[in-house]
């Protein structure tokens, strides 16, 4: 009987320690860090926020974003992917996390991160990037904007979040199939892109429907065109490029991310509470009413969606070169 008993003892001992880490605590026992790796007020944060208040309540510990720009998003990133594989670093990223290792390459410099540090847990929604200007802009649709650009080479900009990020890579798809050429302004995010904007600082950007569109219903911004297959239910009025004849597509998603060494039973868990906060009737009300409605992609399906988003990304960022 002693003997058994004491057999029990180990084997419960070996289950603690079987845990993360080697640690006696179950995850999580202390607060997670959700990184956005861009400024307030764009399309990561507009998403983030929501999901780590919901994540909150649903695993009793607090999920606390932290802003960490610089780079087009590349800072954040790296920081994630050399993160400790505990679980309590969490990546909200966009779809640059697919352009900026091969950015890096392109311009020779040394790589932040690599994708294959990464493991992706769930998307939570996948929108085209749509065409702004100022309301005030002599632009009243797409086809006076690229008459205009046509005619001006060089006398107008764009903003973007910066260099190869999730607002930068459209418009330079833009122009080299329409053939025009504006001066690129990149700034730390979208949220400052947008500031530029509205400030006069520059004359167009391409972004994300949910960090635009309450400009736009205030009448300060005005929607050209966007960069989907379709009309977008948040502004019906707006065509895309392909119904225009212009054979482009970019979608700017938000997806979450840990360190790819991350234990199988955080990920897991980590799954599920993502499921469970994609439809949460709080995050599905902020977020839908940010213009971008949940497109939802468990890790699976999010990951054979991004390996082959990539492989794109890559020849759309070889092709538009080197960017000082």
């Amino acid at each position: 009987m002693r003997q058994k008993i004491t057999s029990v003892l180990i084997l419960a001992g070996l289950a603690l320690f079987s845990t993360p880490g080697f640690s006696q605590e179950a995850w999580p026992s202390r607060p997670i860090t959700m990184v956005v790796p861009f400024p307030p007020g764009g399309v990561a944060d507009a998403v983030g926020r929501p999901v780590a208040e919901a994540m909150s309540r649903i695993l009793g510990q607090s999920v606390i974003v932290e802003n960490k720009s610089g780079a087009g998003g590349g800072i954040g990133m790296a920081s994630v992917a050399k993160s400790k594989p505990d679980g309590y670093t969490i990546l909200m990223a966009l779809s640059s996390i697919s352009i900026i290792p091969e950015a890096d390459k392109v311009v020779g410099r040394e790589q932040s991160f690599q994708l294959n540090q990464l493991k992706p847990i769930a998307r939570f929604t996948a929108d085209p990037t749509v065409l702004v200007v100022r309301a005030d802009s002599p632009w009243k649709d797409y086809k006076s904007f690229v008459a205009a650009m046509r005619a001006n080479p060089g006398k107008y900009n764009f903003g973007s979040s910066g260099n190869y990020g999730t607002m930068h890579v459209p418009m330079e798809m833009l122009k080299s199939s329409e053939k025009f050429f504006m001066v690129h302004v990149p700034y730390t995010g979208a949220g400052p892109a947008i500031i530029g904007l509205l400030g006069g600082q520059v004359d167009a950007l391409a972004t994300g429907p949910s960090s635009i569109v309450q400009q736009i219903k205030a009448g300060k911004v005005r929607a050209l065109a966007h960069w989907g297959d379709g009309r977008l239910a948040s502004m019906p009025e707006v065509p895309s490029f392909k119904e225009m004849g212009v054979k482009i597509e970019f979608a700017q998603w938000a997806g979450l991310f840990v360190p790819s060494a991350t234990p199988d039973a955080i990920t897991n868990k980590l799954r599920e509470v993502a499921k469970l906060a994609a439809s949460d009737d709080r995050v599905r009300s902020v977020i839908n009413g940010a213009g971008s409605p949940i497109q939802y992609l468990d890790a699976p399906e999010f990951k054979v969606y991004w390996d082959k988003e990539s492989a794109q990304m890559i020849d759309v960022v070889k092709k538009i070169g080197k960017v000082e």
